[in-house]
């Protein structure tokens, strides 16, 4: 469901939130903590600004900083920013639902379930408890490196 450039979007987004620098934090640095090329980070971060998510600081103290609060970043417009709109496209143009078959009746609850989950979840949720409880679970996380590059326990 998620594409490594949306997942590697929502991890340098929690690693600036957990690092708690006021500062712009340079890409370099977040690539070499989150194991990304400088390259693909540079994609990720330019979809990031595209979208109003990130802020571009340029020149010697230059890096990357949130463009907006974390609980107002939620993993909606971070899918959107990164893999386009989520469209459900089931039986177009019908206004009554009980005309549609049972599978395109599904899908639409799927793609509503979907578009409400991701619209709830912000970036602060996530920085709330960034890696699980158990330390024997660390290996299966995939936000488990973003903790330890950030300096978050």
């Amino acid at each position: 469901m998620l594409t490594k450039t949306t997942e590697s979007a929502i991890q340098t987004l929690l690693y600036l939130v957990l690092a708690k620098r006021p500062e712009p934090v340079p890409p370099r640095q977040i690539a070499e903590a989150l194991g990304l090329s400088p390259s693909y980070l540079s994609k990720i971060n330019n979809l990031l600004v595209k979208a109003n998510i990130l802020r571009a600081h340029r020149g010697a103290q230059g890096g990357v900083t949130l463009a907006r609060r974390a609980g107002e970043i939620n993993l909606l417009s971070i899918v959107e920013a990164c893999q386009g709109q989520v469209v459900g496209d089931y039986c177009r143009e019908v206004s009554d639902r009980r005309q549609v078959c049972a599978f395109h009746a599904a899908m639409l609850e799927v793609h509503e379930a979907l578009l409400r989950i991701l619209s709830k979840w912000t970036l602060a949720d996530l920085a709330a408890a960034p890696a699980p409880r158990r330390r024997k679970h660390q290996h299966l996380c995939r936000m488990a490196n973003v903790c330890a590059g950030s300096g978050h326990p």
